[in-house]
């Protein structure tokens, strides 16, 4: 006759409690790292940024489209690729992924507002939420951004990074990457942006979908002459 089976214990009750979610967070991470590896040289389509973005345009419009299309780095303008470092990474080439003096100052401000308004972010860490999170403000999304954005600069180059950013990032409502903007603005391909144009186009990267409707504001014009000084000692991958 079989013994009756014990109740698992508290103990191993508490094990599992701890057990699944690491090994869930371990299996999720081991996801990215995939992805990433495989990104060095294939391109990467559709990201979750651009997923999410969509399906919010859809619940107005179901017949909203993504416009995007892949360009390789020498087909970027190199007055956009100055200009996009000088206007949201001016340390790209030296740092390891993160921009920890960045950081600490957007947790400041936010400490001071009492909410997550700055994320501090370098081209490397936007990379990563536009591959894999979504736009929501968070300290746990920002550790996973930086778990993210090591992984990046491990397997990838900068010139890859800095190639698959200037080609996802959003742009405009629905315009993603540079040949998209650079054809929806300026109706030229991204090779043939000039300087003002791409000080522009850069410095609407931290909230695109309004300067795409709000094309001629005050802060836009002038955040644009500042951008224009800079670029030249811009540092290219």
């Amino acid at each position: 006759m079989k013994k009756a089976r014990k109740p698992l214990g508290r103990w191993s009750f508490v094990k599992w409690l701890f057990i699944v979610p690491i090994a869930l967070f371990i299996a999720v991470q081991l996801y990215f790292l995939a992805q990433i590896w495989w990104w060095r040289d294939h391109e990467p389509g559709m990201t979750a940024f651009m997923r999410q973005q969509l399906s919010v345009m859809q619940e107005k419009n179901p017949d909203a489209k993504i416009v995007q299309k892949w360009v390789p780095y020498e087909r970027i303008s190199n007055n956009l690729k100055r200009a996009v470092i000088a206007s949201e990474d001016a340390n790209f080439s030296d740092h390891d992924g993160v921009d920890w003096e960045a950081l600490e100052k957007a947790y400041e401000r936010n400490e001071k507002r009492k909410k997550v308004t700055h994320g501090g972010s370098t081209i490397t860490q936007q990379l990563a939420k536009n591959l894999f999170l979504s736009g929501s403000r968070s300290y746990l999304r920002k550790g996973q951004e930086l778990i993210i954005a090591y992984m990046l600069e491990t397997l990838m180059d900068k010139r890859r990074i800095f190639e698959i950013y200037l080609n996802v990032v959003e742009f405009g409502r629905g315009i993603y990457g540079a040949e998209a903007a650079a054809r929806h603005y300026y109706k030229v391909p991204a090779a043939k942006l000039g300087a003002a144009q791409a000080a522009r186009l850069a410095v609407m990267l931290p909230n695109p979908r309004y300067y795409d409707a709000h094309r001629d504001t005050r802060y836009l014009n002038r955040r644009t002459q500042i951008i224009l000084r800079r670029m030249n000692s811009a540092e290219l991958p």
